[in-house]
């Protein structure tokens, strides 16, 4: 009886401290043993593990990826520019026992050296770095942070700096830069389609001048082209040539119709019959002077000469008429 009391008494004693040693290691962790406060070299992988009641104790590491924040940090430019900058970086543990003995708390040294490493690039860098050339100061701050951590047994995987906080002067001047920027891109653009459109047409000259009839179909097309706007007025100019031509037309119609006029008169006066002579072409007879006629004046000495006789159209004296006095009709 007594030996079934003491077996029973073992049995118990046996379980409790199997009970009391046995250890669950997760997936994601990785023991450390601390046997009589020394550090065991054996890392304790994952499932159930036995540890040595009271003289055992074992420390579990997490070998995740930690996503850490780095709080903003305000510094100055190598371009004498401030700044606030903030960033995010990746790491895990590499070494658990490391990670477990070199380091009391490895969390908050890496933000600490993740938060100084920030400053140390935001000192040695230009504005335009900060802002364009990320990758190249991404790569530096994981560099920097992952130097000290490495005796830690932390691996960085990478560092990404978030955002980039300018003053507001800062933000306008940046603002004017890239307007002038864009500017100057536009007039740039504008020069040279400008200079390739002078060689077309320079080549387009060359063309018309060869055929003078392309520059009056070019001069039609551009006529039409502003036609078809009918709230404006279009002025249509006339080349010289043009009016020359008309002029030369119309000076040559005149002469031909001239020409015609003169012929086609000949023409009527040479076959026109001869009139026959009427009473009108009979010769008339000289009036025989009358006794009371008064002589000439060139016939009396002394006398005025008067005026000369009417002559008629067929050059004859008016009958009648008194040399010296009006003739009444």
């Amino acid at each position: 009886m007594d030996i079934n009391i003491v077996l029973i008494v073992i049995a118990f004693v046996l379980f409790v401290v199997t009970a009391t040693g046995m250890r669950i290691v997760n997936q994601i962790e990785r023991g450390v043993v601390f046997r009589f406060g020394q550090a065991q070299r054996e890392i304790r992988q994952p499932g159930l593990r036995f540890l040595i009641p009271v003289v055992d104790r074992m420390r579990k590491v997490n070998v995740q990826i930690v996503t850490m924040p780095i709080p903003t940090q305000e510094g100055i430019t190598r371009d004498n520019v401030s700044v606030r900058v903030d960033a995010v970086a990746y790491f895990r543990v590499q070494d658990p026992m490391r990670a477990a003995i070199e380091v009391q708390n490895y969390l908050f040294a890496v933000e600490q050296v993740s938060q100084t490493s920030l400053r140390s690039i935001i000192g040695k860098s230009e504005l335009d770095d900060l802002l364009t050339n990320r990758e190249e100061l991404n790569k530096g701050l994981a560099l920097m942070i992952d130097s000290p951590a490495l005796g830690w047994g932390i691996h960085i995987d990478r560092v990404e700096i978030k955002d980039v906080q300018l003053p507001e002067a800062m933000k306008r001047s940046i603002a004017r830069q890239a307007e002038a920027e864009r500017e100057r891109r536009s007039r740039v653009i504008v020069a040279d389609g400008e200079l390739l459109a002078a060689r077309k047409l320079a080549d387009a000259s060359e063309i018309m001048s060869q055929t003078p009839a392309a520059l009056q179909l070019r001069l039609l097309q551009t006529v039409v082209e502003v036609a078809a706007e009918k709230n404006s007025t279009l002025i249509m100019p006339l080349p010289v040539e043009l009016l020359r031509f008309f002029d030369r037309a119309t000076t040559q119609g005149a002469a031909v119709a001239t020409a015609q006029g003169e012929a086609g008169t000949a023409e009527a006066e040479r076959i026109q019959p001869e009139p026959e002579p009427g009473p009108e072409a009979l010769p008339r007879s000289e009036p025989e002077p009358r006794p009371d006629a008064l002589p000439r004046p060139e016939q009396q000495p002394g006398a005025l000469p008067g005026p000369e006789p009417e002559q008629q159209p067929d050059g004859q004296s008016r009958p009648g008429s008194v040399p010296g006095q009006a003739s009444r009709g």
